[in-house]
């Protein structure tokens, strides 16, 4: 009867490992399962940082040229105040200049 134990035992022993390589190879199959889904998900990402990477150039890019349209309007509307402010002068001057003086007024 021994060896009758020995073979039971050995298919037991056998079976025992046959489970536990099922439940390996499973664990192996949702690893991988897992490791495909991280990929795609760090591909969407990477798409992601790309798009906004490209956006952030386009706004840079977009605000050195609003930084340089200011500076010129800056510029522009300082030359028409000066310009104003020269024709005012002038205009003062001519009038200061041509004020005659108006005989007083006599009551009596």
């Amino acid at each position: 009867m021994a060896p009758t134990m020995a073979v039971a035992a050995k298919r037991n022993e056998e079976e025992e490992l046959r489970k536990r390589n099922q439940e390996l190879e499973k664990e192996l199959r949702e690893s991988r399962e897992r490791e495909e889904q991280m990929r795609m998900e760090l591909r969407k990402v990477w798409k992601r940082l790309r798009v906004a990477e490209e956006g952030e150039e386009r706004l840079c890019s977009q605000l050195g040229e609003l930084e340089a349209e200011s500076v010129y309007e800056a510029r522009d509307y300082n030359a028409r105040i000066v310009s104003l402010m020269d024709k005012l002068s002038k205009a003062n001057n001519v009038v200061v200049n041509n004020h005659r003086p108006s005989a007083p007024i006599s009551i009596l």
